[in-house]
């Protein structure tokens, strides 16, 4: 069965920017008539992590997936990932911890950069395009818990904007690669040479201290998926792609905002904040170089002494 996540964008457009902030707040609750006070702690994500990095360690110490199968059938696109135990007449199969590959990722707290690490399985890696972290992806997937339980699955593909999703699955679906498509004279879509393969990553890249639909408070989270294609997105219809609006190059488009109106330069039409669009700054002259019209190695579109 395909992992998969069924979440609306609205119902996870939080997950894109959860700051896990080390805070101590306050609620109160009336139980016969009187007020109590409780005090809730969020932990501290640098204990946190490395606690998640160990039940993740050994899970995938303890389990395998059907990789024979992929080996056998490697044009068979309708083959979907299993995970089972290493037990009884799989005792022998390679454990994931094998097989799996590492991303290094930061998570911020109290304004510090948290090591968290993710683990990734690719059973294929793609033939096409890889998409960066806040492209328009096309997806099958299925979240799981460490425990084996599944939160939500779905077979039918649907479209993601990675800008909307959580840090773990948004960073490691860029290690996978879509596919190719054919349309049918009946109209139905053959996808193939598309990227699957398994995320596994601790809470501080999903949901942390919140719960979720079925998901616990600090629960690692596992995800297959099927990368079937993709779009370049541009989320203000800027003329630039979002993830050419990193500017300072760090890898996360999600914390640039070049004029500092609280409006990240890809959810920007004016990244430099000049009342002219950053559609109208680009190529005035369309000679197919990004225009600087004073020379100072700032281009126009992100210089606000330039806004004509």
């Amino acid at each position: 069965m395909y992992l998969a996540l069924q979440f609306c964008p609205m119902k996870i457009n939080f997950l894109k920017s959860i700051n896990l902030v080390l805070i101590l707040f306050l609620f109160s609750c009336e139980n016969n008539n009187d007020n109590n006070i409780e005090e809730v702690v969020i932990r501290d994500a640098s204990l946190q992590s490395p606690e998640d990095d160990i039940e993740l360690r050994l899970y995938l110490e303890s389990h395998f997936y059907n990789y024979e199968d992929f080996e056998s059938f490697p044009n068979d696109y309708s083959l979907k990932i299993k995970i089972d135990t290493l037990s009884g007449d799989n005792i022998n199969k390679t454990p994931l911890i094998n097989m799996v590959q590492e991303q290094n990722l930061t998570v911020k707290q109290d304004d510090i950069d948290i090591p968290h690490k993710l683990y990734y399985l690719v059973a294929r890696e793609g033939n096409s395009s890889r998409p960066s972290n806040i492209d328009s992806t096309f997806v099958t997937y299925q979240g799981s818990l460490i425990d084996g339980s599944i939160f939500d699955s779905r077979d039918l593909p649907l479209w993601f904007d990675l800008a909307q999703v959580v840090q773990g699955f948004r960073m490691g679906i860029t290690n996978f690669k879509s596919g190719s498509y054919s349309v049918n004279t009946n109209g139905s879509v053959n996808f193939e040479g598309f990227g699957q393969g398994v995320m596994f990553f601790p809470s501080g890249l999903g949901y942390y201290s919140n719960t979720n639909s079925g998901i616990p408070q600090y629960s690692p989270l596992i995800f297959s998926v099927s990368l079937l294609t993709m779009n370049i997105s541009d989320h203000d219809n800027d003329g630039i792609a979002s993830y050419l609006e990193d500017i300072d190059l760090d890898g996360e488009p999600l914390n640039d905002d070049s004029d500092g109106d609280g409006n990240i330069n890809l959810y920007d039409a004016d990244d430099d904040g000049d009342g002219v669009l950053t559609i109208n700054e680009l190529d005035k002259d369309n000679d197919g170089v990004i225009d600087d019209t004073d020379g100072d190695g700032v281009p126009d579109y992100l210089d606000p002494n330039t806004s004509n």
